[in-house]
């Protein structure tokens, strides 16, 4: 008899949780909320398991303090959960370790109903709590924190760490050192809901755990690295992130599946440069002139030079090569006065991943006014690549002589990389008729 394949499925996570507060260690309480329904986070990010928006108030002798707070939706629940675990004049300190909406839904109104909390934040958030409090920011009670400040509760204190750019600029965690808590804010946070809230009662959230660093860390790897090297020192017995399960079974274990997803494949200092070029050619010659650069650029020692036809293909595989490269060049025809849509598509990924500083190129074929290649350097500018050699644009078909010149292009690219690339003066009116 055959199994019926719906029976073959893995039960869903557990999308109802608790009615009240779920105690996380001696003094520290979960206040947050479950969103179950999320399935698209700030439109970049797809979640078929919803999220969790972790809120956490931590008890000492003299108050309390709590955490970040929720998404504005789901204030109720968050307003609720604390209540049942402390009074509002007992805040002695709100703590705002990110500024981003999901976190400071209920921090308006948090504010309004414990006017004396000392409201405690990284210096680059100030900006955006003036903007989220408005004319109650100048009554509010602010101190920005960084590495080195903490935040006494009596019988114990909260301390801080600066951990920029994880993901926003104003990023920070905190660090409950007799509870051996760091409140980590996004960082080993995933988008999956499960009432059960901690990761060795959850189902098996491996792949949200990854897919959220994939679409939410990987263009700030760096500085993950940077902010893992300063908590790795920490007796941490509990990671508790902004979302997803609490990290309390082996913590460790998260914190080096993190380093590893932060860690390029190949060393940046590597001795080979690579060279990837990317094109869609309509008729044919921007593929001409796309080996033609691939030819002169293999001319160069120490550059290894790839080229890629992205028409029919999957653009996403092709992110990890990129990110692992020290320069691309893209190549698309001039299609109703602009790049094709692939070459687009392709560019709008790229935000997905560290593009500061490598080496950006664009050429092309035309047909009457050439506008693709001025249109796809603006947008390598804009990721913030460095653009040495301007845009090689060829009308119709490439003679010889511009598949010549191909190569010398290819070649220049290939220089640029080793730096062996000869000094340039640049044409003012060059660039102006460009």
């Amino acid at each position: 008899m055959s199994v019926p394949p719906f029976a073959l499925r893995p039960p869903a996570p557990r999308t109802t949780g608790p009615e009240g507060p779920v105690t996380v260690a001696p003094g520290v309480t979960w206040i947050g909320a479950l969103d179950p329904g999320l399935r698209s986070f700030d439109v970049i990010l797809k979640t078929s398991n919803g999220t969790t928006y972790n809120s956490y108030l931590v008890r000492g002798s003299e108050g309390v303090a709590v955490i970040d707070t929720v998404k504005a939706e789901f204030t109720g629940a968050f307003f609720k959960r604390f209540e049942e675990s402390a009074s509002y004049d007992e805040i002695r300190y709100i703590v705002l370790n990110h500024l981003e909406p999901d976190h400071t839904g209920a921090v308006p109104e948090l504010v309004r109903r414990a006017p004396q909390a000392e409201i405690l934040l990284s210096p680059r958030g100030l900006p955006m709590l003036r903007a989220l409090l408005g004319a109650e920011f100048d009554n509010a009670k602010v101190r920005p924190v960084t590495t080195g400040h903490s935040a006494d509760l009596g019988d114990r204190k909260l301390d801080f760490i600066n951990t920029p750019y994880v993901h926003w600029p104003d990023t920070q965690c905190t660090w409950l050192a007799d509870a051996r808590v760091l409140f980590t804010c996004d960082l080993f946070g995933s988008h999956f809901c499960d009432g059960r809230l901690f990761e060795d009662q959850v189902d098996d959230f491996r792949l949200a755990f990854d897919n959220y660093f994939d679409r939410i860390m990987r263009p700030f790897r760096s500085f993950v690295t940077s902010a893992l090297d300063k908590i790795e020192p920490l007796d941490f017995a509990v990671l508790a992130p902004a979302h997803g399960p609490i990290l309390r079974s082996a913590p460790r274990d998260w914190l080096a599946r993190t380093r590893l997803l932060a860690t390029p494949r190949r060393k940046a200092d590597s001795a080979e440069k690579v060279l990837l070029i990317f094109y869609v050619s309509a008729y044919g010659s921007t593929a001409q002139l796309a080996q033609a650069i691939h030819d002169g650029a293999e001319e160069e020692p120490g550059v290894r030079v790839s080229l890629f036809d992205l028409e029919g293909s999957d653009i996403s595989p092709f992110l990890d090569l990129i990110e692992e490269a020290d320069g691309i060049a893209l190549g698309t025809p001039t299609i109703n006065g602009d790049a094709v849509r692939t070459v687009w598509d392709m560019l709008a990924r790229l935000v997905d991943i560290e593009t500061k500083g490598k080496l950006g190129a664009a050429f092309g074929s035309y047909g009457w006014s050439g506008e693709a290649v001025r249109l796809v350097e603006a947008r390598l500018q804009g990721l913030k690549m460095r653009l040495p050699e301007p845009g090689l644009r060829v009308k119709l078909h490439p003679s010889p002589e511009e598949l010549e010149e191909g190569r010398a292009f290819g070649r220049r690219l290939a220089q640029q990389l080793t730096g062996t690339a000869a000094p340039r003066e640049i044409d003012f009116a060059e660039l102006a008729a460009r």
